[in-house]
Order: structure tokens, then C-alpha cells, then sequence
């Protein structure tokens, strides 16, 4: 991935692949995460540490990192939504509205979208979204493996009355405000494992993610 997560290199000429959105439920989150209906009582999964050679674990051993929690906030600064993760404490450009190189032509910034350039997991525990401000936002996933490809990824939307929770080794990012910001509840494994994937540097494309007020 790029270096610097808030200067992410994005080439000109790099093309927009849509994501697919789909309301979130108990039912189309299966296989990626589940609905959060109490954040606090909400449980977030930690994974056991691989071992590296033939020689098992200890029972209850290699998952005792535990969870960390705090706020990540998400508001569109120009043409950029900037995430802040309290919990991690990471500052990040999570997306832009157009592709940086068509941004000062003259055009309006193009409502109702991100443009994804960056995805990661979690080997060492899930991740819950808990909107605090009770509004809709948006949360784009892929299942596990690491040859994720552009067209493995849909974007769940939630209509702010419930949370979100991936599970580990799910490919994310967000969660993306519908409007002009978002802050919400985050807990997710204190280890921090990331994998990343440089989206728009691996495959020449911006994963565009709707941000529609109602679906």
C-alpha cells in the first residue's frame, strides 16, 4: 500500500469499479459479520495465534491479547473523507468523492459515493461499528483470502439503528457517513493485526461505494 495512509498515490487515469450495496440483516450478513443490536454486550471474536510450526497451542493460550475500543470519526475534508481511529490510533484517507486527478477541472464534486483506494483484515479479531450519531452509514466488505479481487466486494448499508460487526480475516474499510461526517463506537482486537491491500495500485481501480440516505 501506499506509505503514507493520509498521501495515497493514486495514478491518473484510474478507472472507477462500482460495488454492489446491500442492506444490512442478520441474514445478508452471514458469512461477513453480524448485526449489533447492544455494542457493549456485543462479543468481538479473537483469533488464536497461528503457530508457525507442527507443534500445537496450549488450550487458552495465543488469544488473551483482549479488545480495545474508542471512537473512529469519518468527515469529508474537499475532495478526501478522513477517518480517525481513536481505538488504534490511526489517521487515515479512506476515500475521495472523484478520482483525485479529474479533482479543480471545473466539474462539482460527484454526490452520494466514496471511492475506495485501500482495504485491510484482521487476523487477530473482528471489528464492530456502532453508529453514535443514530445515522445511515456504510461498510464494505470482501471474504477472506488473499487474492481478494475488485469484484469480491458489496457494501453493506445500515439505516443507523443498529451496528455492524465484521469478523476476522473479512476484507473492510469504513465505516463511510452517508452525509458530511460520522462518529461511532469502535471495538476490535488489541493486537491490531493488519493485512492491507493497495486496491487502486494492484488493480487500477477505485472501488466506487454508493452513500444513498435510504435504500
Amino acid at each position: 500500500m501506499s506509505d503514507d495512509p493520509l498521501s495515497p498515490e493514486i495514478a491518473a487515469g484510474t478507472r472507477v469499479f462500482d460495488v454492489p450495496l446491500i442492506r444490512a440483516t442478520r441474514q445478508s450478513l452471514k458469512g461477513f459479520g453480524e448485526i449489533v443490536r447492544d455494542p457493549k454486550a456485543h462479543k468481538v471474536g479473537i483469533s488464536s495465534w497461528p503457530p508457525r510450526g507442527w507443534r500445537k497451542l496450549d488450550p487458552h493460550t495465543g488469544n488473551e491479547g483482549g479488545t480495545t475500543e474508542g471512537t473512529f470519526s469519518c468527515e469529508w475534508q474537499g475532495n478526501e473523507l478522513i477517518g480517525r481511529n481513536e481505538a488504534v490510533g490511526g489517521r487515515y484517507v479512506l476515500g475521495f468523492r472523484d478520482p483525485p486527478d479529474m479533482v479543480g477541472q471545473g466539474a462539482p464534486p460527484t454526490p452520494g459515493r466514496v471511492l475506495l483506494w485501500h482495504c485491510n483484515y484482521h487476523p487477530d479479531g473482528g471489528q464492530l461499528f456502532w453508529p453514535l450519531d443514530g445515522k445511515p452509514f456504510v461498510v464494505p466488505v470482501a471474504p477472506p483470502g488473499d487474492d481478494v479481487k475488485p469484484e469480491d466486494f458489496v457494501a453493506f448499508w445500515s439505516d443507523g439503528a443498529h451496528g455492524i460487526y465484521i469478523h476476522a480475516d473479512i476484507w473492510h474499510e469504513g465505516p463511510f457517513p452517508v452525509g458530511p461526517s460520522g462518529t461511532y463506537f469502535d471495538k476490535q482486537g488489541k493486537v491490531h493485526a493488519r493485512i492491507s491491500c493497495d486496491i487502486a495500485r494492484e488493480f487500477g481501480v477505485l472501488l466506487g461505494v454508493p452513500l444513498p440516505s435510504a435504500i
